[in-house]
């Protein structure tokens, strides 16, 4: 997955994110449904942006940015980062 693969994931993650929020609004989905599929998306958004961030720190390097470390890390291991 390229970077431009990546960005293309988090704008439909986004866009995805925003009719989860509009078919609440609208009564087409209840709360609990909501927020398990909202939790869902942060999961993955946080997967992606991380993935960008460390390509992004090895071009910087001057490193292969599609090296065999270049993978989505598992959800447990990036939502454990401290901010």
């Amino acid at each position: 997955m390229d970077e431009k693969d990546i960005l293309a994931r988090i704008d439909e993650y986004v866009g995805e994110e925003q009719r989860l929020r509009d078919r609440y609004q609208r009564g087409d989905l209840d709360r609990d449904e909501e927020h398990r599929r909202l939790e869902d998306l942060e999961v993955a958004l946080d997967q992606c942006w991380d993935l960008l961030r460390r390509r992004r720190a090895r071009i910087d390097a001057g490193a292969d940015p599609g090296d065999a470390d270049a993978h989505v890390r598992p959800p447990d291991e990036v939502e454990g980062y401290l901010q």
